[in-house]
């Protein structure tokens, strides 16, 4: 059972009170904690034993700020008024009360959270603590005047970059900066909280209000000059990303007329953009994703997770690079298996190169390269497969050479080893039919680059064990993937979902239209890779694969475009777009043009999670679902029925969509039982 929320005071001999809020598992600020904690400060400004107040977190944590829950209140109620209210009269206490007041931060300090601790006088941080201001992520910027402070403490630049990056700092920068005025260890932060706390009493140590410094604010007009030139680097994406922009105007304001004002316009300017399309639609993936971590009927099913420790990966190729990047990084062993040894020299160089690749984007450095690749061993057998506790399958997009392996590999491998295959789109019935461990077989589909690209769909069978499944899930948190359990269906959830997203663009390629102005539109609409573009990195005899699967698949919703195989017929296997063949442009292109959904009983919130971090959907757009329901089932399904008079059956809407569109019911709500 989780434990209740709590905010408790307790007065030292020297008269310091140390406030610490307790809410399990990481110090959420929920209206319950934020009214304990006004509260707590209300009782330690009147008491006459109290002479300053230590403020902290429980369970080696400080706080990771305000609760989102509360912003979805907020969006489903379109009231704001009681969180700001209770928070501004709370941040007013911590900072302008009587008594002086120390944050002691440990484990971070993010959102809300770090607000509160630059409302105090002076901060002190364990080793290696984050501190981050991550609101802009949310669509919205912070409200209890993280805009003002942070700028007076560190700087406009720092501020800028710490508030439009949403990317935490540690302790250590944050001491060189001014954010962070001492850092201490575990077993002395309180104690040097306290010191510091009784040098601002005894008057050894002057007590400064953050919101009323200006030490490291540069001139008025040097501040606008840098403002105004971030501004022009973010005026691309303010249409849906408009935080960025409001973020720059709130800093601005403060500098030009001081915090106080800035402060009344950071609260303004978040009412209006808490209740924007875009912080909705970014809530809605924050809160979906981390739904995804609680499967029922898996992570309920009272089982634990058996450790992973040593894993095979049989294909040293694109996936299989990738796949042993992304583990060897988690400090997980690896035996990566290719029967060709000059194959497997080219995947260990490859994951060699995937390392540097993270070093130039300063991600790792050589000593973190040198320690991931300590963990990987290559091999021309199966000799080192005998304690491995899964083996991940991931050669090319063959039935029956994955049936052979997966022979090989039940005969090898402990018997409760996991055998999983890196398949996009193959039947796992079909790739296992030939072993007797059909509970212990499940999809791993990573998608490309593996050691990037954020998703895992963990692919079900009827017979895949739920002991395979949570050990699935866990492994694929470790190495920083977010899993999703799907259901072995041609083309499991992304590919199902996003095979119209490439038909169109291959449709309007056939009728005349540029393929470099189609990606550049797609891209305009916010997604990072255009179709042509994507299949060009991927590899066109993929496309050519999968195609042919969902066309057996579907055969009455399938585009079949000669393009793919015009490319394999002139050597071109991808790599380096290539202009098929040139045309005059016939028609236009508008940026509605990839709204061709087809969605029959997947679950919405889930779909969104997998478009966002396995396609690269926009996050300010919610995932798919969410954004289908902004454009309305009814204008897609009469889009739909219109194009497919057109165009072809395969744009036929779904008896879901047309019931939907019919009945004026948004796709993202819950199919009635």
């Amino acid at each position: 059972m989780a434990s209740e929320a709590e905010v408790s005071i307790q007065v030292r001999d020297d008269g310091i009170a140390v406030i610490t809020v307790s809410n399990p598992p990481v110090n959420v600020l929920n209206l319950k904690v934020l009214a304990q904690l006004k509260a707590k400060y209300t009782e330690a400004m009147k008491r006459d034993d109290v002479k300053a107040v230590v403020l902290t977190g429980g369970g080696g944590k400080f706080s990771s700020g305000l609760d989102i829950n509360l912003l979805q209140d907020i969006q489903r109620t379109g009231d704001n008024s009681f969180l700001t209210e209770i928070s501004r009269d709370l941040i007013n206490l911590v900072e302008e009360g009587k008594k002086p007041s120390i944050a002691a931060i440990h484990g971070y300090a993010y959102g809300g959270g770090l607000e509160l601790a630059m409302g105090c006088c002076a901060r002190v941080a364990t080793p290696g603590s984050k501190l981050g201001l991550p609101e802009l992520t949310l669509g919205v910027i912070p409200g209890l005047g993280g805009t003002q402070r942070l700028s007076r403490l560190v700087g406009v630049s720092k501020a800028v970059e710490m508030l439009l990056n949403s990317k935490p700092i540690m302790s250590e920068e944050g001491k060189n900066l001014g954010l962070i005025d001492a850092i201490a260890s575990s077993e002395e932060l309180l104690e040097v909280s306290s010191n510091l706390a009784l040098d601002i009493v005894e008057s050894r140590r002057p007590r400064l209000f953050s919101l009323s410094r200006t030490d490291e604010l540069c001139c008025i007009q040097e501040a606008k000059e840098i403002l105004e030139a971030i501004r022009q680097e973010v005026k691309e994406t303010a249409q849906t990303m408009p935080q960025k922009v409001a973020c720059l105007d709130v800093i601005e304001e403060g500098v030009t007329s001081r915090g106080h004002s800035g402060v009344l316009k950071e609260e303004k300017v978040f009412k209006e953009l808490v209740l924007s399309t875009t912080a909705k639609a970014l809530v809605h993936v924050f809160c979906a994703q981390r739904a995804t971590s609680q499967v029922r009927g898996v992570t309920d099913a009272g089982l634990k997770p058996r450790p992973i420790d040593k894993v095979g990966v049989v294909g040293a190729g694109l996936m299989g690079s990738g796949i042993t990047t992304a583990l060897i990084l988690s400090n997980i062993h690896v035996v990566l298996k290719e029967l060709n040894s000059e194959y497997l020299q080219k995947g260990i160089k490859k994951i060699e190169a995937n390392l540097q690749g993270l070093v130039m984007k300063g991600k790792l450095d050589e000593y973190g390269v040198k320690k991931a690749l300590s963990f990987l061993r290559g091999v021309s057998d199966y000799s080192e497969f005998k304690d491995v506790d899964l083996v991940i399958e991931a050669v090319i997009e063959d039935l029956s050479l994955k049936q052979s392996i997966f022979e090989e590999i039940e005969k090898a491998c402990p018997p409760c080893c996991i055998l999983a295959s890196g398949t996009s789109g193959i039947d796992l019935n079909e790739i296992g039919e030939r072993t007797s461990s059909q509970d212990r077989i499940v999809g791993a589909h990573f998608f490309s680059p593996a050691h990037i690209m954020p998703l895992l769909e963990i692919v079900r069978t009827e017979k895949t064990s739920t002991q395979v499944l949570l050990d699935l899930m866990t492994i694929g948190k470790a190495i920083k993937k977010v899993p999703l359990i799907v259901g072995n269906y041609t083309g499991f959830a992304v590919n199902r979902t996003f095979f119209p997203y490439f038909q169109g663009p291959y449709l309007l390629a056939d009728l005349g239209i540029d393929i470099f102005r189609i990606d550049r539109v797609i891209c305009a609409s916010g997604l990072s890779t255009g179709p042509f573009q994507l299949h060009d990195v991927t590899g066109y005899d993929l496309a050519i694969t999968f195609a042919k699967e969902m066309a057996t698949a579907f055969p009455d919703r399938t585009f079949q475009s000669p393009l793919h195989e015009l490319m394999l017929q002139q050597g071109r296997q991808g790599k380096e777009i290539k202009l098929l063949f040139s045309r005059e442009l016939q028609t236009s292109l508008t940026k509605k043009t990839y709204v061709k959904l087809s969605i029959d009983k997947e679950v919405a919130s889930e779909l969104d999670v997998a478009s966002v971090v396995g396609m690269n959907f926009p996050s300010p757009l919610g995932g798919i679902i969410f954004w289908a329901d902004t454009i309305g089932a009814k204008y897609i399904n009469r889009s739909l029925s219109k194009w497919s008079a057109l165009y072809g059956n395969f744009f036929r809407p779904s008896k879901f969509l047309e019931e939907r569109a019919m009945k004026g019911i948004p796709l993202g709500a819950l199919v009635e039982a």
